[in-house]
Formats: C-alpha cells, structure tokens, sequence
C-alpha cells in the first residue's frame, strides 16, 4: 500500500477548503496521491462547483474517481452539489469514538477490507448509525476512502447506501453511514445460525431486482458512469423488508467513454466474482460488475457460496460448479 505524502495543511483543513480554489490550483503543484500496490483478489451532492460548466464538472468527477493519475485535495470530495453546504458531515473523531462506545467488541458489526464497522448512536443528529473506521495495516487505504466519498457524494439512489459523513483527522480515517438492520446478503444466505431462517424465493428475487437496480444506476444514469468493482453478497445490506442497497466504493472506477472499450487498471476484487477476462487482462468494462452480478443471483438460487475453499478443487468456484453441472447433464465437455 502506497504512502499517503504528508502536506503543510492538515487533512481536515483540506476537507474544509474553500471549493473555488479547487478549480484553480495548479496541478503540478498539488500533493499527489500515490496508487496502491497491485492487491490481488481476496476472499475478503454533487461534486460540481456552482459556477461551472458541464463539460468543467464531469472532468473534475472523473479526476476524483480516477486517483491512479491524478492529484487530489480532500476539499474536492465535498462541496458543491444540491445544496450550497457540505452535503456529507465531518465528525470529530471523538464524538464517533463516543458514538460507538469506545469501539468496544458489544458495537462491533463486522470487517472487510477498508477495517471494522460498528454500530453507533450519534447524539448530534439522534441517528443509529454504522462507523467504519481505516484499518491502517488493511488492504484498503486513503486512496478508497478518498473514492467512497466521493463515489457517494455523487450519487443518490435508494438501492445505494447514504453516506451521513466522515472523520479525517490526523491518521485517524473513518466513515459514517445509515445503519442497516438486517445486515448483509451474505448473512442471509451462507452459515446461517439456528435461529437465522433461510430466506423465501420472493424475498431473494426482491433482493436482486434491487441490486439490478443500484447497479443500472451506477452504469446508466449516473453522470458519469462508474464501474463498481467489488459486487458481492457481503456488500449487499438488507434494511427493514430485506430492502437491498449496495455499499462499499472504495474500489469504483469511472467508466469508458467516447471510443474507449475498457479501462486499464490493476485487478482488484474478491475471489469468486472477479470476472475472468478481467482478471486475465486487467481491462475492466461495465460487463465486469454484470459477470459479477450473475454471481450474486447464482448464489441466491442455489444458496451456495461464491468460492468455497473446503471443496473438491474442481467444484470451489460456483461458476465453475454450475457448469460442470450443467455439463455433465448434456454430455458436454465443460472445457
């Protein structure tokens, strides 16, 4: 993992910042933001000044998502939009501490790839929510939370996750969300405990129309159009009606566009629903969430998981599993 290169300023007067010195700040003259190292798959308003133009504000949301190349300050993540204000919140990092009890194990939701995620009661706003806190030694890093801002900064749609604010003071990353009651798909569906009951057909299929839907946003309606690059049953939430919203952007690229067919990038994702052209080649399309979608409704018909390491080798992968299934019915060859 790359080294975030230290600034005169600290990270919360970035956040801060007045937006019309975004536009005109000398990019040769901005801290750059180095990429993170090649990671391998693991089982694991709007940003738009007031004052510009069309073409002038898809170039600076391409410019935010697209961190591999481009300098970053943290004050382009948050100003601009519907409103005149900061639309996502800054928190101290003491109040979220507070707000989630110390982060003691009672709190605790779960952990990916970015860190832990509790569950917490924020006083200032009288609002349950989840606060996912950087793991500094994690796979993920200020890159991704630089992009998860941004990402959910730019899009509103009730099949994503709200975003309500975040915390970047000093080393200390962390995101506050809405909490989701039912937790995750994966929760759902795999390992279930004795008192968890499987979930009904109407219920599955309600849960992957609205994924669908998240997703369709994502590639078709949101401006621009960004690739998601980590949909899987983990990063499927489930709130009051099994209500499906997609979460976890740290890894979204902004899509193709005008001639281009891909973008090149290293491939990063998790084992299972990583699509294999992708994988191979590192050109990533918006077929790469699509194959990665297939997955997720591959599990919620058949209830098995995405890559099961504790399976005969040939049969781990689901995508594989099926096929060979499918195969041995029709006398096909499944090479």
């Amino acid at each position: 993992m790359g080294c975030f290169r230290c600034s005169q300023k600290s990270i919360k007067e970035l956040v801060e910042a007045d937006y019309g010195k975004i536009k005109n700040r000398a990019m040769g003259n901005a801290e750059a933001l180095p990429s993170s190292g090649s990671v391998k798959p693991n089982p694991c308003q709007s940003v738009i000044a007031p004052d510009a133009n069309h073409g002038e504000a898809i170039k600076d949301k391409e410019d935010l998502l697209n961190l591999d190349e481009n300098a970053v300050n943290f004050g382009d993540i948050c100003k601009g939009g519907k409103s005149d204000g900061i639309r996502a919140q800054t928190f101290a990092f003491g109040e979220l501490k507070a707000a989630a009890g110390d982060f003691r194990k009672a709190c605790f939701l779960g952990e990916g790839g970015f860190g832990k995620v509790y569950r917490g009661h924020l006083e200032r706003i009288g609002q349950e929510v989840a606060i996912k806190r950087l793991d500094r030694n994690g796979v993920q890093g200020v890159k991704e939370f630089i992009v998860e801002v941004t990402m959910l900064s730019l899009a509103d749609h009730p099949n994503l996750v709200k975003l309500i604010g975040f915390c970047a003071e000093k080393d200390q990353k962390l995101l506050v969300y809405e909490y989701m009651p039912l937790g995750s798909l994966e929760a759902h569906l795999h390992d279930l405990t004795p008192r968890r009951k499987a979930l009904d057909w109407d219920t599955r299929m309600k849960i992957a129309a609205g994924a669908a839907q998240g997703l369709e946003y994502l590639h078709d309606k949101l401006n621009p159009p960004i690739i998601y690059r980590d949909l899987k049953c983990s990063n499927i939430l489930l709130g009051e009606g099994y209500h499906p919203k997609l979460s976890d952007f740290g890894l979204a690229k902004v899509g193709p566009s005008g001639d281009r067919t891909h973008v090149s990038t290293r491939v990063m994702g998790t084992y299972g629903y990583c699509a294999p052209d992708y994988a191979m080649t590192g050109q990533l399309t918006f077929k790469s969430d699509i194959y990665s979608f297939g997955v997720v409704l591959l599990e919620l018909i058949t209830g098995k998981k995405a890559y099961d390491p504790v399976k005969d080798p040939r049969d781990q992968y689901l995508v594989a599993w099926v096929r060979h299934g499918h195969s041995s019915r029709t006398g096909r060859s499944s090479g």
